[in-house]
């Protein structure tokens, strides 16, 4: 089992958190953004945390300063991006070059800032590629343009964005039956156990090849 830790970062936006999953000999350091609601880790998140451990891979649960002050709703993606930013420098201490991730608005952050923070790779996980029943308003100049190895893991029922309708050449891990927050309804072929294995196996393959 993974040794896990929390520390404090202080951001020009207010203290983060981050929550450390340990690996013995880590390889890499996988950075987790969560999304715009909710009070807690997410499913997805919280299972890779359980799983790459093992895979020598450390994962970083980061909050964003607004979480941590029990604020209910995200400020503008800037402020987003001001405070990964400005803790960025204690994701890279412990030496092994950190993938930036997050899922939907935390994914948005990790693609904006991986190139100027020199992340890794970015893992994108339900990409929000458009607000539910607007395609149009596309957000896929944002995955795109962040400059490095990337890879979206999506349900195959997003409504802000099916695998389907992602750019052409996106390396893309599809959960099926999966909605924005990876759930499986009941009357899925698989369970909800097995859906999230096909997110941390395919992400693990992915970190593999890193």
């Amino acid at each position: 089992m993974a040794r896990v830790t929390q520390q404090l970062i202080p951001t020009p936006a207010g203290d983060a958190r981050i929550t450390w999953h340990a690996a013995k000999k880590p390889r890499l350091v996988l950075a987790l953004g969560h999304g715009a609601g909710g009070t807690g880790p997410s499913r997805d998140l919280l299972a890779l945390a359980e799983a790459m451990p093992a895979l020598g891979v450390t994962v970083a649960l980061v909050d964003q300063p607004w979480r941590v002050a029990g604020k209910k709703l995200a400020p503008a993606p800037r402020t987003l991006d001001t405070a990964w930013t400005a803790l960025w420098p204690a994701l890279e201490k412990p030496g092994p070059p950190v993938v930036a991730g997050g899922r939907s608005a935390g994914a948005r952050v990790a693609c904006r800032t991986a190139r100027e923070l020199g992340a890794r790779a970015v893992l994108a996980l339900a990409f929000p590629l458009h607000p539910p029943g607007t395609p149009e308003k596309s957000r896929a100049d944002e995955l795109t343009g962040a400059g490095v190895e990337t890879l979206v893991v999506q349900g195959e029922r997003d409504t802000f964005g099916r695998p389907e309708e992602f750019p052409a050449g996106t390396r893309i891990v599809t959960v099926p039956w999966g909605d924005h927050s990876f759930a499986v309804p009941k009357a899925a072929d698989l369970g909800q156990d097995d859906a999230l294995a096909v997110l941390t196996e395919g992400v693990g393959e992915w970190l593999k090849g890193l």
